[in-house]
Order: structure tokens, then sequence, then C-alpha cells
């Protein structure tokens, strides 16, 4: 055991903290793994000496030498933890979101330095984990662990910044007008995806990798590296949802969820710990208040629809500007059908009663004998929210004096209702058969005002003329 100290000391004192080179540097590897080596010898001296069986005389001394010298080793693979992981912080994570792949060749040089990346990666891994475990195992494991979360937390830090996403309290996001936070929501939902499916999850399996003996100090280092990111990332959609609430908000609304929803399964597998249990429950609050606020603003949305109270009569009944602005944000919104059906999944779907029966045939979304099955469906609020529309339309029709114009306005405020469903996924949603009622709908208004504009002008022929005409035709 004396031997095994004296053969330690050379190597330790050649690495001194003097030592301006790295172990692990090509010019210092060779005497990586005896330095290595030599640490666990020290290691096992200090319980031989501290052993009852040995000599007396030598214990002491030795056990003192050996502790010494075991200090320094593990001082100087402080520094070297300290310095592979400034080295390689980048390879230990081969995440880069600012590197552009324009072109097919960029594509076969990317696949080259990503196989590049991934050997270097290895290599710097390995030789953290050897590292650690000799930290670990001869007692410093606290002191290690210090300088991996110290390194890798500034590291995602760092990349959380390159992608673009900062930090907002809720009294900056309070005054940003909406297109400047519109402009952070979409950082936000082109950097999540990347930070949780890259980034965290990177660490994730760097942790994994070097602390492979021990699941308490892998848990806590990966906990540590990426709460503090994590939950920065999650708060930010339920900060959004707190704002005042509007119809023309809904969308970003619709996004920020369906990124959340669409995260869930990696965040729900990747902090699954107790550590991290704070950062799934962040998840949930954004999903819960970004549901509540999803669902309030397609009710604001309605009642806006229903309060239009403009008196204002259109040229020659041609399309309102309501119908217009109902039907484009219908259009929008039928491209989240599945966020809007998971968000209304659970609320099931009750039309008020006051309209006219009419209005649900057999061939509506809003019959009585499909309301029941589809009820919670994005379909029946989109059809209930174009029936609102239409109800509203029959008011407006009423303040034309001519009859004819009445219909005239209906007619070509429908067939824009039928172009804006047939030409979107409303068709998808409200299907042929509704598309063909409504037509059927417009032919009939479009006829009425036909019928009654020429009763008007036979209403003007004289009768004799008529009677003469008539004697002609026979």
């Amino acid at each position: 055991m004396e031997e095994n100290i004296a053969a330690a000391e050379e190597v330790v004192n050649q690495w001194g903290l003097e030592v301006d080179a790295s172990l692990f540097s090509d010019s210092g590897r060779a005497d990586s793994e005896r330095f290595l080596r030599a640490t666990a010898d020290l290691h096992r001296s200090m319980f031989f000496f501290s052993s009852p069986s040995a000599d007396p005389a030598a214990r002491s001394a030795s056990l003192l030498r050996a502790h010494s010298l075991l200090s320094a080793a593990m001082r100087r693979l402080e520094r070297e933890l300290h310095l592979l992981l400034s080295a390689h912080g980048q390879r230990l994570n081969p995440f880069d979101p600012l590197r552009p792949v324009s072109n097919v060749s960029d594509v076969d040089d990317a696949t080259e330095s990503l196989t590049q990346v991934e050997n270097a990666s290895n290599v710097a891994t390995a030789d953290i984990r050897a590292v650690a475990e000799s930290m670990i195992s001869a007692g410093y494991g606290m002191e290690c662990v210090r300088v991996f979360k110290t390194m890798r937390k500034s590291f995602v830090d760092e990349s959380v910044r390159r992608l673009g996403f900062e930090r907002l309290t809720q009294s900056q996001i309070h005054k940003f007008e909406w297109e400047a936070l519109e402009s952070k929501i979409r950082d936000w939902l082109a950097a999540a995806p990347v930070a949780f499916r890259a980034l965290f999850t990177g660490e994730r399996l760097l942790c994994d990798r070097v602390f492979a003996g021990s699941d308490s100090i892998r848990e806590s280092c990966f906990a540590d590296v990426t709460r503090d990111a994590a939950a920065r990332f999650l708060a930010f959609p339920e900060l959004v949802a707190r704002l005042k609430r509007s119809p023309e908000k809904l969308f970003r609304i619709l996004d920020l969820h369906n990124a959340v929803a669409e995260l869930w399964p990696d965040i729900e597998s990747m902090f699954r710990f107790e550590s991290t249990a704070a950062i799934r429950k962040q998840a949930v609050n954004s999903l819960l208040r970004l549901t509540e606020v999803a669902r309030s603003s397609l009710a604001e949305f309605e009642a806006a629809i229903q309060r239009d109270a403009s008196r204002s009569l259109i040229t020659v009944g041609d399309v309102h500007p309501l119908t217009r602005y109902v039907m484009n944000y219908l259009v929008f919104l039928a491209n989240y059908q599945q966020t809007l059906a998971d968000i209304f999944a659970d609320l099931a779907f009750e039309p008020p009663s006051p309209l006219p029966e009419s209005f649900f045939d057999g061939s509506s979304p809003l019959s009585s004998s499909s309301s029941a099955a589809a009820s919670g469906s994005i379909s029946v609020r989109i059809a209930w929210l174009v029936l609102v529309l239409i109800c509203k339309l029959d008011v407006k029709a009423e303040l034309y004096r001519e009859v004819a114009l009445s219909y005239l306005f209906l007619a070509n405020n429908i067939q824009f209702i039928v172009r804006k469903v047939k030409e979107s996924k409303l068709r998808l949603l409200l299907g042929d058969l509704w598309v063909a009622r409504h037509e059927a709908k417009a032919r009939h208004h479009a006829a009425s005002c036909e019928r009654l504009a020429w009763s008007k002008v036979a209403a003007t022929v004289p009768a004799d003329t008529s009677a003469e005409l008539d004697a002609r035709e026979a």
C-alpha cells in the first residue's frame, strides 16, 4: 500500500494545478488512465490504513499522506471536469438551433458533420463519466455534481437565449401591443418544440450516461439543470392567457394550446420525477388556462354576432360586412378542428332554445337526431355560429322597404356563406347535406326576389295593353 501511495504521488504531483494542459487533451491522454488509477489506489490505501489490522506505527503518517494526495487529485479532477464541460459543451448535447440547412449539399454536409459530432460527443461523455465516477467513489460527489450542474445549466440557458425565447414577466407582457406580443408568441412556438425535444432531451440523455451508477444523482442533475428553463417555457402560455380576452386573440391561444398539448407526452415522460413535479404542474396549469380562455373567447365571438346592431343598408342587397367578418373568422377556425375538439371534449353543447324549428331539419348538424351523437363536436358549434349569423341577417333584411331587396340581400349573403364553406375546411365539418340545403335556400330567396320584381313590373303595365297582348298571343 505504501508503494501504491508513492506511485500515485508521482502522477498527482506531475499534474498539479499549476499545469495548464488537460489530462484528456491529446498531449495528456496517455496519463489520464494512470491518474484515475492513482486516485483509486489512494482511496483504497486510506481504507487500508484506517483498519485496525494496519501497522499502528505507519498508520497515521500513511493515512495523512494518502488523504493529502487524494485531496490534491480531487482538486485536479474538479478542474478537469470544468475543462471538459467547457470545451465540449456543444458536443455533449449535439444541438445547434442556428445551423442553416438550405440545399441538398448542405444536408449531406450536415449528415457528415453530425456523425463527427456524435463521435466527439461519445469520447467527451466517456471522459466526463470517468472523472465523475472517480470523484464520486472517492467521496467527492458533491463537488462533482456542483460543477456539472453549474456548467450544464449555463449551457441550457445560453441555448434558450439562442433560440430567441426571452423570459417575460406578467407586467412586461401587459405592456406589449398585441402585434408585438404575437411576434413573441411566434418565437415561443418555434422554440418550444426544439427546447423540449432536443435541448432538454439531450440533457436527460447526458445525465443518464454520465451518472449511470446513481439514479438519485442523475435525477437531481437533470432537474437542477433544466427546471428553470422548462418552467419559463411552460409559464409563458399561461401569462398570455391572463391578458384581456377578445375573439381576435383566439387563434394564438389555440396555437399555444396545441403546442403544449403536443409536447405533453414528452413533458410527462421526461419530467416524471418528484423533483420535477412542478414542471408537469405548470404544463397542466397552462393547458387549463388556455382551455378556459378558448371557450370564453368563442362564447364572446357568438355574443358579438348577436350584439351587432348596425342598421345601415347595404347597397342593392350586397354582402354585409358582418357576414364577411364572421365567415372569414370561421374559415380560420376550421383549421383548428382537432384542437377545438380537445378543448370542448368534456363540454356538451346545448344550443339555446329561442330559434325557429325550421332551422333544425334532418340534414342539419343541429338536428335533434344528431345533436346528441355530435355533442361537444366542433362541427355542431360551427353550424350553430353560422345559424346565429343567418338569424341576424334575417333581422337586417327587414330593414329594406322593398321586399324584393330583402330577398336579394338574403340570397347574396347566404350564397357568400355557402361559397366560403365550399372553399375551406368548413365543408368537411358541415357536410355536403348542409351545403345543399343552404344552396337551395339561397336559390329560393333569389327566386322570390325575381318573382316580386316581375310582379312589380307587371303591375305598372296598363290593363288594356295586357288584354291586347293576350289577344295577339291567342
